[in-house]
């Protein structure tokens, strides 16, 4: 009898905590929609895109370097 009787006071008390955690875990995933944020797979694309900008502008800068010496030495001669 006291073992059917702290069961249904253990089942009382464990659905406030499944809609609590219900709840929480709804209010949560809530917040983290309206956050402006990025997944890992993202930043790491991102960071791939922005190497390969920086060596393209490695190239380029090069290119115009050599080209000034090229319209240089036209210059002096």
């Amino acid at each position: 009898m006291i073992d059917v009787l702290v069961q249904a006071i253990l089942e009382q008390i464990e659905q406030p905590k499944k809609d609590l955690e219900h709840n929480l875990h709804a209010l949560l995933s809530e917040a983290v929609a309206k956050m402006d944020l990025v997944s890992k797979e993202e930043i790491q694309r991102q960071q791939t895109m922005l190497d390969n900008a920086n060596n393209r502008l490695a190239q380029l800068q090069a290119q115009f370097e050599e080209l000034e010496r090229e319209l240089q030495t036209q210059k002096l001669n």
